[in-house]
C-alpha cells in the first residue's frame, strides 16, 4: 500500500450560494460593454485602413451612366457602406412595421 495520501476534493458549493471571494465573476455593466465595443470597432477600423492601403490599384467604375476611375479599396468600401445602408433601411422599415402592428393590437387587461 502507498503511504501517500491524496488531498480530499473541495466540496461543491450549495445551490444558490455565492462563489468564493477569489473566484468572483466580474459584473457586466453598460460602460464595460461600450468599452468592449469601442475596442472592437477600433480593431476593425485598423484592419479596414490596412485593406484600403494595400488595394490602391486603379479600378474603372461605371454606374448609371457615370464613368470614372477610383482606387479599388475605396470602391469596395463604398460598395460595403452602400450595402450596409440598404440593410439598415430594410431593418428600420421592419421595426416600424412591427411597432405599428403592436399599437393596433388591443391588449387584454390583466387580472
Amino acid at each position: 500500500m502507498d503511504a501517500e495520501q491524496q488531498p480530499a476534493p473541495e466540496p461543491a458549493p450549495a445551490p444558490g450560494a455565492s462563489p468564493p471571494a477569489g473566484g468572483r465573476r466580474p459584473v457586466v455593466t453598460r460602460a464595460g460593454m461600450a468599452w468592449t465595443a469601442t475596442v472592437a470597432a477600433l480593431v476593425l477600423l485598423i484592419l479596414l485602413i490596412a485593406f484600403i492601403v494595400q488595394n490602391q490599384d486603379a479600378a474603372r467604375v461605371r454606374f448609371f451612366g457615370l464613368d470614372g476611375t477610383i482606387s479599388l479599396g475605396i470602391a469596395l468600401l463604398i460598395a460595403a457602406v452602400g450595402g450596409g445602408a440598404l440593410v439598415a433601411v430594410a431593418g428600420a422599415v421592419r421595426i416600424i412595421q412591427l411597432r405599428s402592428r403592436t399599437r393596433r393590437t388591443p391588449t387584454t387587461p390583466r387580472p
